[in-house]
């Protein structure tokens, strides 16, 4: 079996279960931090929405410098930040589909200001920068919407809101 097939479903019901999050995200409360270093709930949601571009730029080229890059202009609506998502997710997976094994065996390399940040196999990148950088940012969403009293979703099981 290529990689491709089993990074495939993987990556569907990743970005299913990361869709049901962001749909959770009220508008007014946007701007609310749970601590004052803290991204605020509308940052950390556009973060979420955005991982996602990594995979196609993972899998597309071969580096990036991110350093000087600007930040995007700030997300201030659910339906602006479901949108960014799903291009987003359009884009990765549009990436992903048809990549062979000699394609994931390539090096990345990420670069700040020409510094090497890291430098790793596609495959590698693939599942670290991309899929579980997500993961984490996500569960970190799950946090502040529960402090926020915003039910959660079920995702690899029931949740105390919903039965899964």
């Amino acid at each position: 079996m290529a990689l491709v097939e089993a990074l495939l479903p993987e990556f569907d019901h990743e970005m299913s279960l990361t869709r049901k999050i962001l749909e959770r995200v009220p508008e007014d409360r946007f701007d609310w931090k749970p601590h004052q270093k803290s991204y605020s709930l509308g940052q950390l949601a556009q973060h979420v929405a955005t991982i996602p571009m990594w995979g196609s730029v993972t899998l597309n080229e071969s580096e990036i410098d991110i350093g000087g890059a600007e930040r995007p202009a700030p997300i201030d609506s659910r339906s602006a930040l479901l949108k960014l998502f799903d291009g987003h997710v359009e884009g990765a997976r549009a990436a992903l589909v048809g990549k062979t094994d000699a394609e994931f065996k390539a090096p990345w390399t990420l670069k700040n200001s020409g510094h090497v940040v890291f430098s790793m196999p596609k495959a590698s990148v693939w599942r670290s920068f991309v899929i579980s950088h997500l993961i984490h940012h996500r569960a970190q969403l799950g946090v502040y919407l529960r402090m926020q009293d915003v039910p959660l979703p079920a995702m690899y099981g029931p949740t105390a809101d919903e039965p899964g």
